[in-house]
C-alpha cells in the first residue's frame, strides 16, 4: 500500500521578515512538523517560495526591481540560501532533501511531465522531502507558472497527493475581505466553486507574493476535479500541517465530489494555464453533455462567443448564468465561432464558407477540463 502523500505550498510572507530576510524560525518550525508526519507514515513534498525576496534581502536590495536580470540573479543568490537553511533544519530530524525547480518548459511536453512525475515520485519512496520551486533564474514570462499556487497544484496532481495545504497569511477563504470587512466571516467547507465565489477572491495578496486568494481558489478548482482535497490556512497557525493531515479543520477545506474527473498532462496545461483570450456560452443541454455525457462542445450548443481569440486558444467555457464549469481548447476563430453558434453540423456542411467547421468540434473532448 503507497504511503500518503502530502504536498506543502509555503508562501513568501510566511517565509520571509519584512526586511526581505528568511524568517528561519518558521523553517525550523516546518521541519519539526514534517518529522512527525513521517513518523505517521506520510510523504511530504514541499513548494517553496522566497528565492528572490531571500535574494534582495541578501544582496541588501530594499525595493523589488523591475528589471528582469536583476530579478533573476537575486533568485540565484536567494535559492541558495533558501536551500541551504531547509536542508540544515531537516537534517537535524534526521531528513534528507532535494531540490526541484521547475519551469512550464519543464512539464508542457508528455515526456517531460511524465520525467517530472518519474523523479518525484522515486525521491518520496526513498524518503526524501522535495523542495520544489519555481526556477526564477532562468523563467520568462511565456514559461513562467506565475506563481506557486498554480505550481503547488501541478505538484499535487503529479505525485498524486491526499492533500494539499497551501500556508498563507490568511487563515483561509473569507465571505468578504476581511481587511476591510469587519463582519467577514471565514468559509470552513467548500464543495462547490462558482462564479460568485470566485468574484469574491479579490486581488493579489501581500507585497511579498505574486498570488493572491484567486489564484488559491483557482488552483483548488482543479483539486477538486482531480479529486485531491485542498486547504488554505495561516502559515504562522500552531501545527498546522500536522493538524491539516490528520483531517482537523485548520483553515477553508475544498472537498472534492465523490465522482471527479481524469486530469491528463495535455487537460492539466489547459486547466492550470494563463488567463482565457475569452469565453464560449452554452445552453443548459450542451451543458449537461459536457458535465455528465463525456461530450465534445458543437456549434449547436454554444448560444455566445466573448473575447477575441484564435485557433488552439484557451477559452472558459460558462452556462448561461455566466457560471464557469469548463475549460478548453477551441478549434476554430472566434469568428468562425461566431458566425457557426447555434447551428447543426448538416446546416453548418450545407454551406461551403463554414463546411470546415462542421467536420471538428469547437473543444473536443480530449482538449475540456470540467470543474463539476
Amino acid at each position: 500500500m503507497r504511503a500518503k502523500r502530502l504536498v506543502v505550498k509555503i508562501g513568501p510572507s510566511t517565509l520571509t521578515s519584512a526586511e526581505n530576510a528568511i524568517d528561519r524560525a518558521r523553517i525550523t518550525d516546518l521541519a519539526q512538523q514534517v518529522a512527525t508526519l513521517v513518523k505517521e507514515g506520510w510523504q511530504v513534498a514541499i513548494v517553496t517560495s522566497a528565492a528572490i525576496a531571500a535574494g534582495l534581502g541578501a544582496l541588501s536590495i530594499e525595493r523589488r526591481p523591475a528589471d528582469m536580470a536583476t530579478l533573476q540573479a537575486a533568485a540565484s543568490v536567494g535559492q541558495c540560501e533558501l536551500t541551504g537553511v531547509y536542508a540544515e533544519e531537516f537534517a537535524a530530524h534526521g531528513l534528507l532533501t532535494s531540490l526541484v525547480l521547475l519551469t512550464r518548459r519543464d512539464t508542457a511536453e508528455r515526456s517531460a511531465y511524465l520525467n517530472a512525475r518519474a523523479t518525484l515520485d522515486r525521491l518520496l519512496d526513498l524518503g526524501v522531502v522535495p523542495i520544489i520551486n519555481e526556477n526564477d533564474t532562468v523563467s520568462v514570462e511565456q514559461i513562467r507558472f506565475g506563481d506557486n499556487d498554480t505550481l503547488a497544484a501541478l505538484v499535487a496532481v503529479l505525485v498524486g497527493a491526499d492533500q494539499l495545504l497551501i500556508l498563507s497569511d490568511i487563515d483561509g477563504l473569507y465571505d468578504a475581505d476581511p481587511r476591510t470587512c469587519s463582519q467577514a466571516r471565514r468559509i470552513e467547507e467548500v464543495q462547490r466553486i462558482d462564479q460568485q465565489l470566485l468574484d469574491g477572491c479579490g486581488g493579489a495578496g501581500s507585497v511579498a507574493g505574486s498570488g493572491g486568494m484567486v489564484t488559491k481558489v483557482a488552483a483548488a478548482r482543479v483539486m477538486m476535479s482531480a479529486g485531491i482535497p485542498m486547504v488554505i490556512a495561516f502559515g504562522k497557525k500552531s501545527d498546522v500541517v500536522v493538524r491539516s493531515a490528520r483531517g482537523e479543520s485548520v483553515g477553508t477545506r475544498f472537498v472534492p465530489p465523490p465522482h471527479h474527473h481524469e486530469i491528463t498532462p495535455r487537460k492539466l496545461w489547459i486547466a492550470l494555464g494563463d488567463a482565457s483570450h475569452g469565453a464560449l456560452i452554452v445552453d443548459d443541454g450542451a451543458k449537461r453533455a459536457l458535465v455528465a455525457g463525456g461530450s465534445s462542445l458543437l456549434p449547436v450548443g454554444v448560444v455566445g462567443v466573448e473575447g477575441r481569440f484564435d485557433e488552439g486558444d484557451i477559452v472558459d467555457v460558462r452556462d448561461g448564468e455566466g457560471v464557469l464549469f469548463a475549460r478548453g481548447r477551441v478549434s476554430a476563430s472566434r469568428d468562425a465561432v461566431e458566425l457557426s453558434k447555434g447551428c447543426s453540423s448538416e446546416e453548418l456542411a450545407a454551406n461551403s464558407l463554414l463546411a470546415a467547421v462542421a467536420e471538428k468540434p469547437v473543444i473536443h473532448r480530449d482538449d475540456l477540463v470540467v470543474f463539476e
